[in-house]
């Protein structure tokens, strides 16, 4: 999973660009990568190392031009491309700095945060795990029966992150940042259901329960 090569769905792609699912579409749509760094043939799959290249073109959209952050991107890519077969730690290594005239661009910084955000996706995908015998195959957190959507749904609401502890106590700080990653790289499908119930594996830390004032009353 190291690998440069690996290839990622669009949702995961988008989690380690930081970017929204709808970018990783565009870029694909509209041929922004260089060829190779992605596939179309059996569902959308995107490189690793495309990472850099989709968070670079979006994050410095308001600093460079279309034509500046193209250039940009086909340089590199030439680059990341031999080295396609190598670690993505060892790629840090490499001398990131895009010239043309007097224009000078260092993408290792892109090329940093792609490597942290994959192990981070790598760490999250271990934590989790589906059995059908556990709340009917959700995925939850390893050794537990609390589901990584439910965590990631709390963590979205802006909840803080002691009031999630106190919800979940058999999870810690880091656990709750890593189900929200598995949870944004891997959308639950269908519509969630409603009720009134807290998610299974919850503890109630209040239940107050206010009257309704009639009017007129």
């Amino acid at each position: 999973m190291d690998s440069a090569a690996v290839m990622l769905k669009p949702s995961e792609a988008a989690v380690v660009a930081r970017v929204a699912l709808r970018d990783v579409n565009r870029v694909i749509d509209e041929h922004l990568l260089p060829e190779g760094f992605f596939s179309i043939d059996d569902g959308r799959r995107i490189a690793a190392t495309a990472c850099t290249l989709i968070a670079f073109y979006f994050d410095s959209a308001k600093r460079l031009t279309s034509e500046e952050r193209l250039f940009a991107i086909r340089e590199a890519g030439a680059r990341l491309y031999r080295f396609r077969a190598r670690a993505l730690a060892s790629l840090i290594e490499e001398d990131w700095t895009v010239r043309d005239e007097f224009l000078t661009i260092d993408l290792a910084p892109f090329v940093r945060r792609t490597k942290e955000r994959m192990e981070r996706l790598v760490a999250a995908r271990e934590i989790v795990v589906s059995d059908p015998d556990v709340l009917g195959g959700t995925p939850v957190v390893r050794g537990t029966r609390v589901s990584v959507h439910d965590v990631a749904a709390s963590v979205s609401a802006g909840l803080p992150v002691e009031r999630i502890l106190a919800a979940y106590p058999s999870l810690d700080g880091d656990k709750i940042e890593l189900a929200a990653i598995y949870a944004e790289a891997n959308p639950a499908r269908g519509r969630p259901r409603a009720s009134e119930d807290p998610p299974k594996g919850a503890i109630i830390v209040a239940d107050r329960r206010v009257p309704l004032r009639r009017k007129g009353g």
